[in-house]
């Protein structure tokens, strides 16, 4: 008898931590993507795409757009004025985001680019907006609030 339920304490014991590391845990294969919930001031809305394999976001795409698809990056004009203003191109600090993301796995982990302080509270909310949604195998886009 006490065989039995030492046996069933045990199957419990795994299963429940089984269930706790899975909800903690693993980031499901496929691409998550997660934006700004609404344009900001200048029309533009900041997204990030991550694809995660094996546990792991090997590629990261942050960036904005505008109501018709046009890319911020792309746009000459902010170029210009991110230069202006900060002295900083704004491939700088989209591609440190980026790779920081990808060799640190952890948004939380990435430093601040100087001259890209809001960019870089943006990317983190929605870096984390899209690991727990990668965490949930959830492929529908997360739409964040933005400060």
């Amino acid at each position: 008898m006490k065989f039995l339920r030492l046996t069933a304490v045990i199957a419990i014991s795994v299963l429940l931590f089984a269930g706790c590391a899975r909800q903690g845990g693993e980031m499901r294969d496929g691409y998550y993507t997660a934006e700004a919930a609404e344009f900001d001031g200048a029309g533009w809305k900041d997204f990030i795409t991550i694809y995660v394999a094996n546990n792991k976001i090997v590629t990261a795409e942050l960036n904005a757009r505008n109501s018709s698809g046009f890319v911020r990056s792309w746009d000459p004009d902010y170029q210009r004025e991110k230069i202006a203003a900060t002295g900083l191109h704004p491939s700088e600090y989209l591609r440190t985001y980026t790779a920081e993301l990808l060799s640190l796995q952890n948004p939380a982990n990435v430093l601040v680019v100087a001259g890209a302080e809001r960019e870089h509270k943006t990317f983190q909310l929605l870096a984390e907006s899209a690991i727990v949604h990668a965490k949930a195998g959830d492929k529908t886009t997360a739409f964040v609030e933005l400060p």
